[in-house]
């Protein structure tokens, strides 16, 4: 091959179109660092905004249904607020419903955990979504004449509670410690929550600074989409002590 030759083929091989083989390592790349980047920024925004959690069971029906995946407030009571009788709160139950987190594998725990905060798993065994009865101070007790629960004296009509269901068919006479909550689901007899802990240490309390959030919102399924509403139910209970609020 003469000179003229050599050059004529590396011209040829200079104005070659660009196949884009040499950018597609690049391009894949990228495309798995965008991903990496949006499942930190869920975990970050999950763990310290608002975090997805899937109800496992029908304790809290007919507001929450199996298999609903609610958005859960962490900074409803981060800046001074504290829970509200009547507000649907999602908690820690170590110390108060459980003795103690349950061993495991601590790589599997890890991946449950992820899961868990983008609701995709079930919640950690020891996490819990009831609905607060009783605030630091308040006298709970079950029941009046009616079968009502009184809450400072002040019978509670609770229209929330699963239809047929009484308001409890445990009597309880309590004071709920200040710092500590007395939780309740709405359908009361599928509902394991503080009455059940009655005899055990901490009478089924749970400590306000276990509490993870308020449930804001039903996110999924589609159908479900809607506010987490206040109830009215305890707009006339009277402040612990004699006050009124």
């Amino acid at each position: 091959m003469d000179t003229e030759a050599l050059h004529d083929t590396e011209r040829d091989r200079s104005s070659a179109p660009d196949t884009g083989e040499g950018e597609r390592p690049r391009f894949v790349r990228r495309g798995w660092l965008l991903v990496v980047a949006c499942a930190v920024f869920l975990l970050l925004f999950s763990t310290y905004v608002m975090q997805p959690f899937l109800i496992p069971s029908g304790s809290m029906e007919p507001t929450l249904r199996v298999g609903d995946r609610v958005l859960v407030n962490k900074l409803a009571y981060r800046f001074g607020g504290e829970p509200a009788r009547g507000d649907v709160v999602v908690f820690d139950g170590t110390g108060s419903f459980v003795s103690e987190k349950p061993a495991g594998n601590p790589v599997t725990g890890l991946l449950h955990g992820a899961a868990a905060a983008l609701g995709l798993a079930e919640p950690s065994e020891t996490d819990y979504v009831k609905r607060v009865v009783g605030v630091g101070g308040d006298h709970v007790v079950c029941c009046d004449k009616r079968g009502r629960i009184e809450v400072n004296g002040k019978p509670v009509d609770e229209p929330y509670l699963y239809p047929g269901d009484a308001p409890s068919s445990v009597d309880f006479d309590i004071v709920v410690p200040a710092g500590t909550l007395w939780v309740m689901g709405d359908h009361r007899a599928k509902s394991s929550d503080s009455r059940d802990h009655l005899g055990e240490a901490g009478g089924g309390m749970v400590p306000v600074g276990q509490v993870i959030g308020r449930a804001q919102w039903i996110g999924w399924p589609l159908g479900r989409w809607s506010s987490v509403g206040r109830t009215s139910a305890f707009s006339g209970v009277p402040a612990a002590g004699g006050g009124h609020g």
